[in-house]
């Protein structure tokens, strides 16, 4: 009885126990899939273990690990949907084992990710076209990395794509017209990157798009109608080429950059006034003409307003009124007349910064030009609007006198033509008489028409440059002593060289050109415009320029060129003049290779046609005070119209049409580079192709044979892996067929990974220091051979 009472009461606690034993194998989080688990850690070794993913383990929960503004996974129900990373290396490349290829197949084990965030990790390489296999990607941001070449067509595949965001990379090319095939794309990211050309006109078709952000990058042309985009809210295009005609907008836009462009057109009143949501305008480093529409001070959500640096014009009134909550506004470098209004004045009621300094405005606040100024100005460019003339009988009148008078006047002319013809053959030795261009007046209608620059780096002031000015011959006459001889430095078939020292201080080189055909000013300012704006770190800059002109026809009798100082002579003297004292080290050798890429890459895409078969040696490099490299030679065409005809430009190597015309500056460069491998100079073609041959067999020896082939100097202070590096990228660049050798973009990877690998080498090992390192101050000596100049080449003109 006993025994049954007590079985009974087992048998009633037996469903609470099965309940609670439910309840406990019941686990109340997400768990991912065993598969995809082990993808993300697969994901951890491709990256080599970033900072950001060092507590991933077998043991990771990543469903419910703690999200974070560096790392974030999120799932629904055991797949993974969103993947955030940010990591720290930005700036700096995965090691060249990395795969981007092997890295997307590993992603695309992922299928169910709709957000996918890859910020900084280094990743290099193509985009390759299977990232189409995710094929749910709402989501794509990869900023921040080392990605290069053009966008995939694949990508077109992704249906459901609404945002994608490349900002900073190094993608290139030409945004595809396939684009307006992503019916769903809402953000439209590309900042800071290489893309050229025109915008496609399927851009139009998206009807969805409210971010189309496209700064810093390299387009250029007419924007295609954006009036359809009726969603768009951000429109950034700082630091393109665009133009010249003012777009057309969406009303809805919230933010509009449009500054450091080639706009020249007016501003259109009409489309600006009906721009009700606008907070941010900004149009500053443009040539936009005609009225300023004042309007736009007003507007219901304007906040920020910057119009500086064009030539709109205006009368101000002191009536005009403003939103309150404008809180900056920059109306300075324009053309404007009349009085500040007074909602812009300083006031205790609201804390606005104004700026509208180089106008023509009736205040002592700040720098202001004479009225007149602005009126000539605005004459110049052709903005002012010409007075209706009404047709009377006296003007019928006086037309018909003035044909009459017109007939004597003809038969006058002739006569005297003839004799000014006369005249003209004996003054050939007129005395000359100087005048000086304002190379930042109007000449708006053909300027930079062949060829638009479209790199921030050219930005005037941004290489540490005084702006591009006109010189007066007096300045140039006393910072040469008056030509004297000992200011003369050589002399090439496009002019004489001087050199020079400005009243400031400043140390310049100065080129003469003696002009033997007629030429007038108007016909040289197209090119003036041209060069006034080649400027990059890596390439010797022109300072401005002085024309001196005759007094008879005031054609151009001489023009005189001002290029900056570059103070430590040739990078030949750095590496193999005997003297250890001022001898480059391996890295130092590393940082100027890749200097001179750097300059090579801008003159290819720079500039639109790029700038190729520059002719370059390694007498044509020069280091600056940091011991910068760059290059002051190379195939920029010059006013020569001394050798040609008369308004024609004559380039030194002419102008090539063959296909892979940039691997012609490549095998240049692989001789320079080979030069600072060696540590000797290189007196011929056949010296090359030995050297060539040697450093090839080298790479697939021993690091003893690849160390007796440097330069005895910095042989015990390189890495074999950098110098490895150095030397396949140096063979690869004097491969016979042009279509074999690497472009400047891998040069430039490679030249980067041996810097990076000779870094890490030098951190982690103590090599032994050579007997001396090179000092800025070493060599006080002015040396330039900028643009032409007598060669000493060292080696003879080859095929190439």
């Amino acid at each position: 009885m006993i025994f049954c009472v007590a079985m009974e009461k087992q048998l009633c606690g037996l469903p609470l126990l099965l309940l609670v034993l439910l309840l406990s194998s019941i686990d109340g989080t997400t768990q991912l899939q065993s598969s995809q688990s082990q993808t993300l850690l697969r994901l951890q070794q491709l990256l080599y273990y970033p900072k950001v993913l060092t507590s991933w383990n077998n043991f990771t929960d990543f469903c419910n690990s703690e999200p974070n503004s560096s790392l974030t996974v999120v799932c629904y129900e055991d797949t993974l949907t969103q993947l955030h990373i940010t990591g720290d290396r930005r700036g700096h490349m995965l090691p060249k084992s990395f795969s981007i290829d092997s890295f997307v197949t590993t992603l695309a084990k992922l299928p169910d990710v709709k957000v996918l965030t890859l910020v900084s990790l280094g990743l290099w390489g193509r985009l390759p076209e299977k990232i189409n296999r995710l094929s749910s990607l709402e989501i794509l941001n990869v900023s921040s990395n080392f990605l290069f070449g053009s966008l995939p067509h694949e990508l077109s595949s992704l249906a459901s794509l609404q945002t994608l965001i490349l900002d900073e990379n190094m993608f290139s090319g030409l945004v595809p017209d396939w684009i307006g095939s992503l019916p769903s794309l809402a953000v439209l990211s590309l900042r800071k990157n290489a893309f050229n050309g025109s915008l496609p006109s399927s851009l139009s078709t998206l009807s969805g798009l409210r971010v189309l952000a496209l700064a810093n990058n390299r387009f250029s042309g007419a924007l295609p109608d954006l009036s359809r985009l009726t969603n768009l809210q951000v429109l950034d295009l700082e630091s393109n080429s665009f133009g010249p005609m003012f777009p057309r907008l969406s009303h809805k836009l919230v933010t509009l950059i449009l500054s450091k462009n080639m706009f020249r057109s007016a501003v259109s009143s009409q489309e600006v006034s009906s721009l009700y949501q606008l907070q941010r305008l900004d149009l500053s480093f443009n040539t936009f003409v005609g009225p300023f529409p004042t309007c736009l001070m007003s507007l219901p959500a304007i906040t920020y307003l910057n119009i500086s640096h064009n030539k709109l014009t205006g009368r101000l009134s002191t009536n005009l009124s403003c939103n309150s909550q404008l809180i900056s506004v920059d109306l300075s470098s324009n053309l404007l007349t009349g009085s500040l209004p007074d909602c812009l004045k300083p006031s205790s009621k609201t804390s606005r910064d104004v700026v509208y300094g180089g106008n023509c405005l009736a205040t002592e606040n700040e720098d202001q030009r004479p009225v007149s100024f602005c009126s000539n100005e605005a004459l110049a460019v052709g903005i002012l609007p010409q007075r209706r003339k009404r047709v009377s009988k006296l003007g019928i009148a006086l037309g018909v006198t003035g044909g009459v008078l017109g007939l004597f006047l003809l038969a006058g002319a002739v006569f005297l033509v003839l004799r000014r013809v006369s005249a003209k053959r004996k003054a050939t030795e007129a005395s000359p008489r100087l005048i000086k261009e304002n190379v930042s007046m109007g000449y708006t209608s053909k300027l930079l028409s062949d060829a638009r620059y479209i790199s921030q780096t050219m930005k005037l002031g941004a290489l540490g440059l005084p702006a591009y000015r006109t010189f007066s011959l007096e300045e140039l006459e006393y910072a040469t002593n008056n030509f004297e001889s000992s200011a003369f430095m050589g002399e090439g078939y496009q002019g004489q060289i001087y050199r020079g020292r400005l009243k400031d201080g400043s140390f310049v080189a100065i080129r003469c050109l003696k002009m033997k055909k007629s030429c007038s000013t108007q016909n040289l300012m197209h090119h003036i415009e041209l060069i006034a704006k080649l400027r990059h770190r890596h390439l010797v800059s022109v300072l401005g320029h002085c024309f001196e002109c005759y007094l008879d026809d005031s054609t151009v009798s001489r023009m005189f060129f001002v290029f900056e100082y570059v103070p430590n002579g040739e990078l030949r003297s750095w590496i193999s003049d005997g003297n250890v004292g001022r001898l480059l080290t391996w890295e130092q050798r590393i940082s100027v290779a890749i200097g001179v890429a750097k300059g090579i890459q801008f003159l290819h895409t720079g500039i639109v046609p790029g700038v190729y078969d520059n002719n370059l040696r390694i007498t044509d490099v020069l280091l600056d005070n940091n011991l910068a490299a760059k290059i002051s030679s190379y195939n920029l065409p010059l006013f020569v119209e001394g050798l040609g005809k008369v308004g024609q430009v004559v380039s030194r190597k002419g102008t090539p049409s063959i296909k892979d015309e940039d691997k012609v500056d490549i095998y240049d460069f692989g001789v320079i580079l080979l030069e600072l491998i060696v540590g000797r100079p290189l007196r011929g073609k056949g010296q090359v192709d030995v050297l060539k041959e040697q450093l090839q067999a080298s790479i697939s020896t021993d690091d003893g044979a690849r160390r007796s082939m440097v330069d005895p100097t910095v042989h015990r202070t390189c890495s074999d892996q950098s110098l490895k590096t150095m030397m396949e990228i140096c063979v690869r660049c004097l491969l016979k067929d042009p279509l074999e050798r690497p472009s400047i973009e891998d040069v430039l990877w490679n030249l980067q990974f041996a810097s990076q690998v000779q870094e890490g080498w030098l951190h982690n090992s103590n090599p032994p220091s050579i007997r001396g390192s090179p000092s800025p101050a070493a060599s006080s000596r002015l040396h330039i051979t900028t643009l032409e100049s007598p060669r000493d080449s060292g080696y003879e003109e080859h095929e190439r």
